[in-house]
């Protein structure tokens, strides 16, 4: 366990040479060390603020007051504050009451000093765990419209928000557009946080992230031996959902068989699991978002008409993050919180250089992007303040693109006769094998596939 070193270690026994003995064993390691041989000054200075402590070590038996009654006392202001108790009284009576008390841990005299520096080790741990979650929860106390956590003051955004906030209490369907990485989840999670369903699931699913054959068994789910895998019965998402809310993002990308059984369920209420005759009621209110234009979609025929208009009762509309420059300073310090407290790193802000660039972005990505780019300034940034330079510039985005656009040219395919889509997998894999000069874990890694996969389409092609 790594040692905190500069944390603070407040001793409190009336021993004097036991006092100075592990004040000087804790100060050769780092420590800061406050010896009092009475708990009455101890408390005095820790209540008054004077002396900040991480953790306190206190004999049990002590002149005036003892080591129990400091804890009483002690909890009244510093609750979270770590108390070891030391003591030669090893009763099972003693340990229980010393717990019970408040205090961390219970050490026996005469003193196992490395078992002690554990002791001290693992409190200071909980410290910083505490402290994380603390600072984690209070990412979350902004309340926009009763919402926590709900982070934009643009116009566009509040217009959205509110619209969430008006069909709430309502049952109607409701659609969500608005670009991949915009924030159509963050409406989604206010229309079920501000509705009835609040106190039940929210279940989240991207249509396009999964094989239709897979999808439709998630959504639905599946009768034990139903198919070929299914060895045993599966709860599709619309029933986990009962009570409760599921969201259906990219909606758009549904095949059309999938549209016809999404369009039964909205209109019966009623889920059949695949290999199953029986219908099950749903409770769970269905929202769906998509970054297509749906009317386009349904004009070229790759979605259907009456689907639309059962979803489209309630359209909400979710602006880019570039017509909402507002929005930006608060998402970045929001993010700036959060991947701070994740990495255990001290930034405290951002130079006004920093503010006018991140203002200045387009953000084609979105608050994605956003979020992307101030992980990456906070773990690489060596100033307490984000530079200019630790935000990703344009030529950093062009550089992706065009070691992307380089892969495929390397392929050179233009000048080749048409091949079958199984060929083209092929000669792909082949050039990316030898781009990464045979490393298969490299390989694999960049192709998204797994290391067996990779071995067995290697085997084919005769590749070692």
């Amino acid at each position: 366990m790594k040692l905190k070193i500069s944390s603070t270690i407040v001793l409190i026994d009336d021993d004097l040479d036991l006092l100075d003995l592990l004040a000087s064993f804790f100060k050769q390691r780092g420590y800061k060390v406050h010896a009092f041989n009475n708990a009455e000054e101890a408390l005095i200075e820790i209540e008054s603020s004077r002396i900040e402590c991480d953790v306190v070590i206190s004999d049990l038996k002590l002149p005036a007051m003892s080591g129990m009654e400091f804890i009483k006392r002690i909890r009244k202001t510093k609750f979270a504050l770590p108390i070891i108790l030391m003591t030669s009284e090893g009763s099972v009576e003693t340990a229980v009451e010393a717990i019970e008390s408040g205090s961390y841990d219970f050490v026996l005299k005469p003193l196992h000093i490395p078992q002690l520096l554990i002791s001290v080790q693992r409190a200071l741990f909980l410290n910083e765990v505490q402290q994380e979650n603390s600072n984690l929860k209070s990412l979350f106390q902004e309340d926009v419209m009763g919402l926590k956590g709900v982070i934009g003051k643009s116009l566009g955004f509040r217009k959205a928000l509110e619209l969430a906030k008006r069909v709430s209490a309502s049952q109607a369907n409701v659609l969500i557009s608005g670009e991949s990485g915009s924030g159509k989840e963050v409406i989604a999670k206010a229309v079920h946080e501000l509705g009835d369903k609040k106190d039940g699931p929210f279940i989240a699913i991207n249509c396009s992230a999964i094989p239709e054959n897979l999808l439709e068994s998630e959504l639905f789910g599946h009768a034990k031996g139903s198919f070929t895998g299914a060895s045993d019965k599966k709860v599709g998402l619309f029933e986990e959902a009962n009570k409760g809310t599921l969201f259906l993002d990219e909606i758009g990308d549904l095949s059309l068989p999938l549209q016809s059984k999404l369009l039964r369920v909205l209109q019966e209420r009623k889920v059949k699991r695949i290999g199953e005759n029986q219908y099950r009621d749903i409770t769970a209110r269905i929202i769906c978002a998509t970054h297509k234009d749906l009317r386009k979609e349904v004009a070229e025929g790759r979605f259907r008409e009456d689907l639309f208009f059962r979803l489209n009762v309630i359209p909400i509309y979710m602006p880019p993050l570039r017509e909402r420059k507002e929005d930006v300073l608060p998402l970045s310090e929001y993010f700036l919180k959060k991947f701070s407290v994740m990495n255990n790193v001290k930034v405290k802000g951002f130079t006004k250089e920093s503010i006018q660039k991140l203002e200045g972005n387009e953000w084609k990505g979105n608050v994605r992007e956003l979020e992307n780019a101030i992980e990456r300034a906070v773990v690489l940034t060596a100033s307490e303040f984000i530079q200019p330079e630790d935000l990703p510039t344009d030529e950093y985005y062009l550089d992706e693109t065009s070691q992307e656009s380089e892969a495929v040219q390397g392929m050179s395919f233009e000048s080749e006769k048409t091949v079958t889509l199984d060929e083209l997998c092929k000669k792909y894999i082949h050039y990316i094998f030898e781009k990464n000069d045979g490393a298969k874990e490299q390989t694999a890694k960049d192709l998204g596939i797994d290391r067996k996969t990779l071995y067995r389409k290697l085997k084919e092609m005769n590749l070692n």
